[in-house]
């Protein structure tokens, strides 16, 4: 038997990067898989690669109208929703001082007022059937100092304590909550770095950066029954990042 056999799963940032990978795992898993993004083109494309029991809604995930549209969608067509992965947000290297109120804006807006959104849409159906799992993408830069990446790293602390509030609220109806913290990842959002991103590697211990699919599988895990006793934690993937 599949690990996600006859559960249903929302994605956000689902397009590509650790959103597609954990996708075509909880496809492969057994789970019918919505992705969502605002990157309509890439999007298709990952649903075509990964073939059936995976769809596609474009989302923004800022908007209280689109979070009730996506799940009254996923309702419809398939009458719950047994997990949901908060993963879409956006990252920029800039210090506090030189962060832009726009920027601080977008980052808040998505990074972390998009997580509660989606928490918020989807918990009343999952507390309904009395179980469920909600998995936050936070980021290392959650768990200590960032100053390179100031309102990234507001943002992710933020998904962590979020996390650990809502699974505080959840867990007496069975939905379990928790955060996942990635080091550096293999995705288009590592260009961020420029020229400096091939130094990156310099600080961890396992000697090299870690694929999309590295993420995608511990977030299976949470999502899955295996870890049925886990809520209202961090979970750590950044093959042992030195401060």
């Amino acid at each position: 038997m599949n690990r996600l056999d006859g559960k249903v799963a929302i994605i956000t940032g689902g397009a590509k990067g650790q959103g597609a990978a954990e996708a075509a795992l909880f496809v492969e898993a057994g789970a019918h898989v919505v992705i969502t993004d605002v990157d309509t083109k890439s999007a298709i494309e990952t649903v075509k690669r990964i073939g059936r029991n995976c769809e596609f809604v474009e989302q923004d995930v800022t908007s209280e109208e689109s979070w009730s549209q996506l799940v009254d969608h996923v309702l419809k067509r398939n009458e719950r929703i047994d997990i949901l992965v908060n993963n879409a947000g956006i990252f920029r290297v800039l210090n506090m001082l030189d962060t832009p109120i726009e920027v601080w804006n977008d980052m808040v807006a998505i990074n972390q007022t998009g997580v509660f959104l989606g928490m918020r849409a989807v918990a009343p159906h999952m507390k309904k059937n009395g179980s469920g799992s909600i998995v936050n993408i936070s980021s290392i830069a959650g768990l200590g100092a960032a100053a390179r990446a100031h309102a990234y790293a507001a943002t992710k602390w933020a998904v962590r304590g979020m996390s650990k509030s809502a699974a505080e609220e959840l867990g007496p109806f069975g939905v379990r909550v928790n955060s996942v913290h990635p080091g550096y990842i293999d995705t288009q959002m590592l260009d961020e770095f420029g020229d400096a991103r091939n130094d990156l590697v310099r600080r961890v211990p396992l000697g090299k950066i870690a694929e999309a699919d590295d993420v995608a599988k511990l977030v299976l895990f949470l999502a899955s029954d295996d870890s049925g006793y886990c809520t209202g934690h961090e979970f750590v993937v950044d093959g042992g990042v030195k401060s």
